[in-house]
This record gives C-alpha cells, structure tokens and sequence, in this order.
C-alpha cells in the first residue's frame, strides 16, 4: 500500500493491480513508430544543464524492447529530448549505434531525425544557412544507411519571412536525398519556438502551404506526421494528402480513433507515447491486425487518460513521464534525465501517472513499481 500525493497536498491510500499479461508482436496492418526517449547516466560527473551524459547501453536495450514488440524506432526525435537536452552530436552518435543495433534484427524498422539544431536561430541566419544545417545533417544520416525523418527548423521559423522561404528549403531539401523521408510537422504547444510555422500563424492556411509543398515532392515523401493534437485538423489534412503519402498521427490524445480509421481512411503512426505504453499498443496493433476492433478499442481506451496526462500542458515536458514510465518498469535503474528534467514535473503529476498507469495495465512488475514510486516521493520530502 502507498499513499500518494494530491492535488491539495494531502496523502491518497493506493493499492496497485496484479500485472496483466499482454499478447504483443506483430506483423501489423499499420505503421507504428515509437519516438523513444535516452537513457541518461547519473555516474558521470557532468552539469546536466550543460552537457548531457547518457547510458548508451540501457538506451539501445530500450530499442531492442521496442522492436521486439513489434514497433518501429523513431530515432532522435523529441521524446530523445532533442533539443532539450540531446545535441546534435549526441543525436548522431545515438542514430549510429540505433542503425547498427536494428541490422542485427531481421525486420527491424527505424528512422532518424534530421533537423538544423546545431545551427542556433539569430538574426544574422539566413535561409540558405538553414539548408546547409539541413544538409549537413541529412548528409551523416544517409552515410550510416539511415532513412530520414525531416524535423520542423526553430532556425527556419526565425528566418523564414513568408511562405515561400518554407518552399525553398523544402524545395532544396527534398531533390537532394536518397529515400523518401516523413515529414514532420511539430506544432507550438510541443515547442513554442515553432509557432506560426509553414508561414503562417493560421492553422488553415499553414495546412495549404504544407500541402503545395507535398504535392510538388510527393515522389520524395513517404509521410507526414502532425503533431497538433487536434484530430479534425489531422482527418481534414489526412483526406487531402496526394496520392501515395502516408498520414503519421502524432496526436497523442486521439491516436486510437485516428489510428482504426473509417472506411479507406486511417493514420499509421508515429507516437511518442508509444514508448510509455509500448506492450499495450502493441497487443493493441495485432487486435486490429485481426480485425477484432473491441479489443483494439478496449486496450487502448484505459491508455488515453494516462497520455493525456503525460502530455499535459506545458506540453513540451512530456518526456519527464515518459521516462518515469520507463523508470518504473525496470527498463532503467534510475530516474534522472539529460538536461535535469526529471525536475519539469511534480511530484504530484507523477504520482497521477502511477495511477493511470496502474489502470491501464502498464506497470510490469507492481511492487517494483510501487517501490521505485516511494523513493521518487522520499526524495521529494514525501514520507508515503
């Protein structure tokens, strides 16, 4: 029994569940990337805020876990804390040891994260810098034999002064790289520095500018994931995408309704919540693979409270539970983060995600949970 705190600050009895046991694995009638997070390592003797320090080991055996449930890798992303936390060198250094650890996995997929983050946006940068940075990166990628995930561009956001400059980076870009890439829309609740992105601050008519882009590369797409929780903006943008271009949801509080689809209609995926609820997502994935929608539905509705809450604003600290999911399951012995953002959340908001973890059948073994939920709180102060 622990007692976690609420929010008026007093002390809630809780008896976790019996574990359940998931039947996962695929082959799946969807597409499904986790955008997984980095283990960091509290050993080395660094100023988090500075410099990162990660734990290459347990953060590639996390990929392992991933693929081995049948989910796909999105490498780099900002789950990884890219960032926030996660520089480029770091971000390339773990895209290298991602690709080699998926050749040794018959099937394994992954893509990697392309962005211009090591170029800081100023004003003295100018948009044929922002291609550079994009090329540079793309560049080492493509060297290790990575696909490529084309991440939204604080630098492009900052310089860009009309539409236009969207279309010729994009433009530039997309001739140049080997296999078609995702495309990766990032809306400003995820990163305030991407706001009025595409050129414009008008969800609509950012949506016609992105699509034009689309439609003059589609040869060069493979998809597009949109981050903007909201699913009639992905389902309106979903039904114009050209031929052949895939929608990945990144919409964290709608993805099972936009995931199962209706009719010919459906989004594949591309979730960072994925990494937090990863045996449930996929049993999930192979319910509908069998054409057993209640089942689908029945697994993932209990993981929606608990997304909703991870993502909660401010959204762009997600991480933190989603690295506390991964500290309570045993799938690192610490709970500390690069950058220090083990401190972006309260000790309340992580006892909420214990809960609704708890709920949705998604702590592995309870009482190590609950033993590494009471030295959480024991740091904080809390005697639970």
């Amino acid at each position: 029994m622990l007692r976690l705190p609420i929010s008026d600050g007093s002390l809630q009895a809780y008896k976790p569940r019996p574990p359940r046991v998931w039947k996962t694995g695929g082959p799946f009638n969807r597409i499904a990337l986790a955008a997984a997070h980095v283990v960091a390592d509290p050993r080395a003797d660094v100023d988090p805020w500075m410099k990162s320090a990660i734990d290459w080991d347990a953060t590639i055996q996390y990929r392992r876990h991933l693929w081995s449930l049948g989910l796909g890798v999105a490498e780099a992303m900002d789950t990884s804390q890219r960032g926030m936390g996660l520089g480029w060198k770091d971000a390339l250094q773990l895209i290298s040891l991602s690709l080699d650890a998926a050749r040794d996995l018959p099937g394994a997929i992954i893509f990697s994260g392309a962005g211009t983050d090591h170029l800081a946006p100023g004003p003295a940068v100018r948009i044929d810098d922002v291609i550079e940075a994009y090329e540079e990166q793309i560049a080492a990628i493509e060297r290790l034999d990575g696909r490529i995930i084309l991440m939204a561009s604080r630098a492009l956001a900052a310089a860009a002064r009309s539409p236009d400059d969207y279309a010729k980076v994009y433009g530039r870009i997309l001739k140049q790289v080997r296999e078609p890439v995702i495309i990766h829309w990032l809306g400003d609740m995820f990163d305030p520095a991407l706001k009025g992105y595409w050129g414009h601050a008008d969800t609509a008519k950012a949506m016609d500018v992105c699509l034009s882009i689309l439609a003059d590369h589609a040869d060069r797409i493979d998809g597009i994931k949109i981050s903007l929780l909201d699913k009639e903006k992905e389902i309106s943008m979903r039904r114009r995408l050209p031929a052949g271009i895939r929608m990945y949801t990144g919409d964290d509080f709608n993805y099972p309704e936009l995931i199962a689809g209706s009719g010919q209609e459906h989004s594949d995926a591309l979730l960072g919540i994925f990494d937090a609820i990863a045996p449930a997502a996929s049993s999930a994935l192979a319910a509908l693979q069998r054409g057993d929608h209640a089942e689908y539905e029945s697994i993932l509705a209990p993981t929606i409270p608990l997304s909703r809450h991870i993502f909660k604003a401010p959204t762009q600290f997600y991480k933190t539970g989603i690295v506390f999911m991964a500290y309570l399951n045993s799938h690192q012995p610490n709970f500390t983060m690069v950058g220090g953002q083990e401190s972006a959340r309260s000790a309340v908001h992580l006892s909420q995600i214990f809960r609704l973890a708890d709920e949705a059948g998604l702590l592995n073994d309870p009482d190590i949970a609950a033993a590494r939920m009471k030295a959480v709180l024991n740091v904080h102060g809390i005697d639970c």
